[in-house]
């Protein structure tokens, strides 16, 4: 509003708003012209001569009226441009930095050794209560862990490495949502975890995101276990997930199966990664190897038929899936690194002038993790770090 006011007052005239408006409504009917045309070609699949001629019929009537606004750039149409030309340059300060952050913790992310080390040490404490650590590290433990542990040499009796990941469709079905993997070694209990988000997806309560991401965990330890200590998958509760149907790729219709559950079996963080090959049909019945980045859907079993089924191997999962129950009930606590970024010493002026000023200002005024994510402030505990990009 504050703009619109400055706006009118520095231009005084109707003329020049109306020209500066011009540009604008032109530009936003070029663009959606062309992503109309985009649409047409990988969504819609129309025959290549429809898109052809929608494209240049709408392109020359846009045209026309784009180059009659261009003309009266000097007389206000420059306001539209100029504002663009501001939006982009923080866009892309905001990429670059966010970037170069992400591939600093990609580089500098905690070594194996480091995590059997920690094991190991006796200095260091298990307190009741589950950890979310954050990170935007899909794989690997970012660098902010062992800061840490540096100054608070005490963990979780279970600790959840947390990464939140948009991704490019219109939903995620709850059980897709949460996908988890085991942190070696695996009495330390330490797990990573990526939750998934499409555009349409409202962010739970804190409680809520709670209670699905442990109901998810222990699911996922029952069914590791299963797998682990159980001899492999019986053929008749095991049925291989098709693709097509998943909302990871894009198909939004919903399949409706009232008895079965999604489960992701992963292989451990410390392991090299492993190409997933096909299973020949003929193979279902065969073993099932926890390396395997595989997914199935597993048929819910009757009370009658659950103890014939599992009861060896879930003897020890109903251990774990009770100790993580216990440490959620002491209370759940957030961990969010304050990363403070700098450009390195010897970086160009320039470069200095976006990452120390620019990006700095960008980042101290919009809005912060906590707030986006509604985390509580009792609940919530910060830990500061620097990055030299």
């Amino acid at each position: 509003m504050l703009a619109c006011v400055i706006i009118t007052v520095s231009f005084k005239t109707t003329e020049k708003l109306g020209n500066a408006y011009g540009i604008a409504v032109v530009a936003v009917m070029l663009i959606t012209t062309c992503m109309v045309t985009l649409i047409m070609l990988v969504i819609w699949e129309t025959r290549i001569l429809w898109i052809a001629l929608f494209f240049v019929v709408f392109i020359s009537i846009e045209g026309l009226y784009l180059s009659a606004v261009i003309s009266k750039f000097i007389e206000g149409g420059y306001l539209p441009l100029a504002i663009a030309t501001v939006l982009m340059m923080i866009m892309g300060i905001w990429q670059y930095v966010h970037k170069q952050r992400y591939i600093f913790e990609l580089k500098n992310k905690v070594s194996n050794e480091f995590i059997r080390d920690l094991s190991l040490n006796s200095d260091i404490n298990r307190i009741p209560g589950i950890g979310l650590l954050y990170s935007e590290l899909v794989q690997g433990v970012p660098p902010i862990f062992p800061h840490f542990i540096a100054n608070i040499p005490s963990i979780h009796s279970v600790l959840v490495f947390v990464s939140l990941k948009p991704i490019p469709i219109n939903k995620v079905a709850m059980e897709e949502r949460f996908l988890f993997r085991h942190v070696e070694p695996r009495d330390y209990r330490m797990f990573r975890c990526v939750v998934r988000y499409g555009y349409n997806d409202v962010t739970e309560e804190p409680k809520e995101f709670e209670q699905h991401l442990v109901d998810n965990l222990k699911e996922f330890i029952r069914h590791e276990q299963f797998i682990q200590e159980g001899g492999g998958v019986p053929e008749q509760i095991v049925e291989p997930t098709n693709i097509s149907h998943s909302t990871l790729f894009g198909n939004e219709e919903k399949v409706t199966r009232s008895s079965s559950s999604k489960v992701h079996i992963e292989e451990p963080i410390i392991e090299e990664p492993i190409i997933e090959e096909p299973i020949p049909q003929q193979q279902h019945s065969s073993r099932v190897s926890s390396r395997d980045i595989q997914s199935f859907n597993v048929a819910t079993r009757s009370p009658n038929s659950s103890s014939r089924i599992i009861s060896g191997p879930i003897q020890g999962a109903e251990e774990e899936m009770q100790f993580v129950q216990n440490a959620m009930d002491k209370g759940v606590v957030y961990l969010l690194g304050e990363i403070e970024v700098i450009a390195e010493p010897k970086s160009s002026f320039f470069k200095r002038i976006v990452v120390n000023y620019a990006y700095s200002f960008l980042r101290k005024n919009f809005r912060q993790g906590e707030h986006v994510m509604a985390i509580p402030r009792s609940k919530l505990l910060r830990v500061g770090m620097t990055y030299e990009i």
